[in-house]
């Protein structure tokens, strides 16, 4: 009787419980089920009845980026194409002509060619426009044109570019193209060694590994690693990273999602290389994910100086999911968080302003978290150096002229008009920087801002009713000024644009590995590091 009792109590009540656990499930499930019969009868309407031809494909890849550009920048549907290019960020590893090339409407621009490899050897540089890939005419090509380059290793491909207005031809051989996470590593000086990682592929960690043991061998007893730039990658290879300055058994990060498999902490696995070298590390606005994982665990455990600007502030974590055809979806399932707790997340994308782009975090609304050592480190905006080297304020206008390749344009420009015999002593002067102020008029640099955007509204409100001659002469004025003041700006951010602008220039003559050689002696960034460095109680002071 007890037992039939038992089974009338606790069945019902298994039920429930069943019942209140899946209810939510289940309507969510009955809503997407719902929303995606709306859509399938939709879609085959459309393309069934329009009054023109439609074409099922370009509509669906249209209505697929429309939806997951609500949710973030990082939720990105890809093709089969674009699961290669995940597949060669990942590896570094891919066959092709050896260098980074910009897709536009009628040509492919040459952006850097890889010392030694195929490009490199037939000859072709920066800014070259490849106008033609064996018969194909760039401006006739539907499809991605960069795919042209690409082939099998050890076969030709026949390009005819145009240099400075010039048409010329040249036959590149294929071969297998390997991009390494270091791309360079030195001594700054006796003690200093210097270590640059620009990627996190599946390489980043042993190539960190080797970099760090060699330098140690070659009597460095202090280190710089340099993470400026570094867009980030793979998670692991961040803790790895971490895992070579810090003891086995150590938190890096925990990720949190609404999914309960994704909540997880990760700890260093394997016995460090040295836990006790002073560090500096570099970053930037351009560090981002990885970078700020590693950046930001090596600040919470006071294992490392953070030294350079604010890092970019992506505190997302994505994971690809297999699709049908061999496509797929990167999809940001979790929040990573540093040691001390905080989320370095930037942007809320949840909630956006009238232009409908996601709102920054307020520096009021930050919240304070504390180190190892009790310092005080904050989330909401990325990894907040130790020692600040704020070089820009990053105006829309530097933005504009950093965006629409002026930089780029302007060096291959200096390139083919000025010689260079020691590139050690190159320094920019005041008259190139009057050079390159000149040639973004020549060139027709234009930015608009939001005040001059809102000031014609008024202007064309005024005419529509009948006010516009009384405040004209007030609107010349008010733009006049403006253009003053844009220029004032460019001015005032001088001495972060030449930074640019040498950078640039440099890879031209030294490729990017003279790039390094060169900042080891010449860039700001770095000589605060090794000064840092070189006084072991203003180092400590740092981290206390």
């Amino acid at each position: 009787m007890k037992h039939l009792l038992k089974k009338r109590i606790i069945i019902p009540l298994l039920a429930c419980a069943i019942f209140f656990t899946t209810t939510a499930f289940r309507n969510d499930f009955f809503e997407i089920a719902k929303q995606l019969e709306i859509f399938t009868t939709l879609f085959k309407e459309i393309n069934m009845n329009y009054v023109d031809e439609t074409n099922p494909a370009d509509l669906m890849d249209t209505a697929i980026k429309s939806m997951l550009k609500e949710l973030d920048p990082y939720t990105n549907f890809m093709n089969e194409q674009d699961v290669e290019t995940a597949r060669i960020n990942n590896t570094g590893d891919y066959t092709g002509i050896g260098a980074r090339v910009r897709t536009l409407k009628d040509k492919l621009i040459i952006i850097e060619p890889y010392k030694g490899y195929p490009a490199d050897k037939a000859g072709l540089k920066a800014g070259d426009e490849i106008i033609k890939v064996g018969n194909t005419s760039i401006e006739n090509y539907k499809d991605d044109a960069g795919n042209l380059l690409k082939g099998t290793p050890g076969s030709a491909v026949d390009v005819t570019f145009k240099r400075q207005g010039a048409l010329q031809n040249a036959t590149i051989n294929r071969a297998e193209v390997e991009i390494n996470a270091v791309p360079y590593f030195a001594m700054v000086n006796d003690n200093t060694g210097y270590i640059v990682l620009s990627k996190f592929n599946d390489k980043a960690a042993s190539e960190t590994n080797y970099a760090l043991r060699d330098l140690k061998a070659q009597g460095a007893k202090r280190m710089i690693l340099d993470l400026r730039g570094n867009p980030g990658g793979l998670l692991n290879e961040a803790i790895h990273i971490v895992n070579l300055f810090v003891p086995k058994g150590q938190l890096v990060v925990t990720t949190k999602s609404k999914v309960k498999k994704y909540n997880k902490t990760y700890y260093t696995q394997n016995e460090p290389i040295d836990t006790e070298i002073p560090l500096v590390v570099l970053i930037d606005g351009g560090s981002a994910s990885a970078s700020e994982i590693v950046s930001g665990a090596l600040q919470d455990l006071d294992r490392a100086v953070i030294v350079g600007s604010r890092s970019f502030g992506k505190g997302l974590v994505q994971r690809p999911k297999e699709l049908t055809y061999g496509t797929q979806i990167k999809i940001t399932i979790s929040r990573y968080y540093t040691p001390s707790g905080r989320c370095i997340q930037a942007l809320d994308y949840l909630h956006k302003d009238e232009k409908g782009e996601a709102l920054r975090i307020k520096q009021e609304n930050y919240n304070a978290f504390k180190t190892k050592n009790g310092r005080k480190v904050f989330d909401g905006g990325g990894v907040f150096p130790d020692k600040n080297l704020r070089l820009s304020k990053k105006s829309a206008i530097t933005n504009a002229i950093i965006n629409d390749f002026l930089i780029f344009d302007f060096a291959t420009h200096y390139y083919y008009t000025h010689k260079i015999d020691n590139i050690d002593s190159f320094k920019l002067t005041d008259t190139d920087f009057s050079d390159f102020k000149n040639y973004l008029k020549t060139n027709g640099f234009s930015f608009e801002t939001d005040t001059e955007k809102a000031l014609k509204h008024v202007l064309e409100t005024a005419k529509k009713e009948g006010l516009d001659e009384t405040i004209n002469p007030d609107y010349k004025v008010l733009i006049s000024n403006l253009s003053k003041s844009k220029t004032h700006i460019i001015d005032e951010n001088k001495e972060y644009l030449l930074s640019l602008l040498t950078e640039e220039i440099v890879k031209r003559y030294v490729y990017r590995e003279g790039l390094y050689h060169y900042y080891k002696t010449h860039n700001p960034d770095i000589k605060v590091a090794t000064e840092i460095l070189s006084n072991l109680s203003t180092y400590s002071d740092y981290l206390r």
